[in-house]
This record gives structure tokens, sequence and C-alpha cells, in this order.
């Protein structure tokens, strides 16, 4: 599914926050009658699943993620180039950037992929957001991060989520890429050693955009996986 305000799907009038996109979110899954689900889940689409996934764990046959924030952060515990870019994110000329700049998809996209996107692909990435409102989720989703306890909300769902992630016994794959983003070496390691029931992947060289990397080594592990749930 497109997430409300991005891909093809609709743009209401909404703030786009965290709980704004879990309406539809689980809106969709309830709409659908989607049962025994394999969630498949990257970026903000991780928060997303993840919250959905660990108060709805009887629904839930499995989850696959990559590129996720696998617990609330702190500054000071992450790298001086993430660092230095959520703060530009969220400082204040963001809106001047991912609004009136598109800088998100412009700029952002192209350095998370390892190799270089098309002018075919990129056009496709620009299409739902060609004039300045309609950036506004862009420019929301950054702001939603919790760093140092900021966004109470946020907060607490991704710390209840993370707690229960590594005490659930749901079947698990962590798709991971060199040098990766967010997951990166260390996160893969501590993974290893927090969840139960978890398979990982390397797919190779990647950033973060990994589908855009390596879409058949995803797709053929992913289905390998599943068949042996």
């Amino acid at each position: 599914m497109d997430l409300i305000g991005f891909g093809k799907s609709d743009k209401p009038d909404l703030e786009y926050r965290f709980f704004d996109h879990v309406k539809y979110v689980e809106g969709f899954i309830d709409a659908l009658g989607l049962k025994n689900i394999t969630l498949v889940i990257h970026d903000w689409g991780f928060g997303l699943g993840f919250h959905y996934a660990m108060r709805n764990q009887d629904n839930i046959k499995g989850l696959a993620f990559m590129e996720a924030i696998l617990s609330t952060w702190k500054y000071e515990d992450m790298p001086p180039q993430i660092v230095e870019f959520f703060q530009t994110m969220r400082g204040t000329s963001s809106r001047e950037l991912l609004v009136d700049q598109n800088f998100f998809v412009e700029q952002v996209m192209p350095m998370g992929v390892h190799r270089e996107l098309s002018d075919v692909e990129m056009d496709n990435y620009r299409k739902p957001f060609l004039d300045p409102s309609s950036r506004e989720p862009v420019w929301r989703w950054p702001q939603e991060v919790p760093i140092d306890g900021e966004l109470a909300d946020v907060h607490a769902a991704i710390t209840d989520y993370a707690q229960k992630l590594q005490e659930s016994e749901i079947p698990k794959i962590l798709f991971y890429a060199q040098p990766g983003m967010i997951t990166q070496g260390p996160v893969v390691e501590w993974s290893k050693q927090a969840f139960k029931n978890l398979t990982t992947v390397d797919i190779g060289p990647g950033m973060h955009y990994v589908q855009e990397d390596n879409p058949h080594k995803i797709g053929t592990e992913l289905a390998k996986w599943y068949r042996g749930l």
C-alpha cells in the first residue's frame, strides 16, 4: 500500500503525523479483512508495521524489515553525519528545503542509493510531489523521528514495540546492506542477539533505499524465507 499522502494515494488535509498514518494503515487492513499477514517494511513503514504487529501479534505470520529504527534514538549515540542530517531536516530551514526545493526527492533519494538512478526512475519518484503543496507529508516524517525523548507519543509507541519485538517469537528476517545507513554493522549484530527467530541477509552494497540496490536478492531471499514459515 502507498501511505496516505505518498505514491498514488490521496493527499487529504492532515498533519501527517505518525498516528494519522496509523489510522489509515489499520483501516486498510480492517477494510480488506487481511488475516495471517506478513509485513515487508522499510523506513517509516517499519514504525507503522511494528506498531501494528506488536499490538496484533495473533494476526501476524512474519516480519521482513530493512533499514528500520529498532529503538528510540539519542543524538549522542548517532553517527555525526546522521546527527547533521536530522538537525538540518528539523531545523529552521527544513520547510524551505523539503517543501519549496523538494530536497528529499532531488537530493536525499539519490544519496540513499548506491547505484545511480536513471532519469526515468527519478521522474517516477517526483510524480507524487510535483508542487510544493503536495510535499507536506515529506516534510512531516523527519519531524516525527523520536530523538532524545522528543515527541512523547511517538517515543512511547516505538519504545513499546521495541520491547515487545525482543520478546516476540514471530519469524523475522532482516535485510541489510554494506554499509547501509540506519541498519549498519553494530545494529545488525545487536539484532542477532536481541531478536528471537531472526534470519539475516546481507544483500551486498547498498545505502538506505536498499530495494533500489538489490531488489532481486531481496525478492529471492524473501520468497525462500516465506515458503519456510
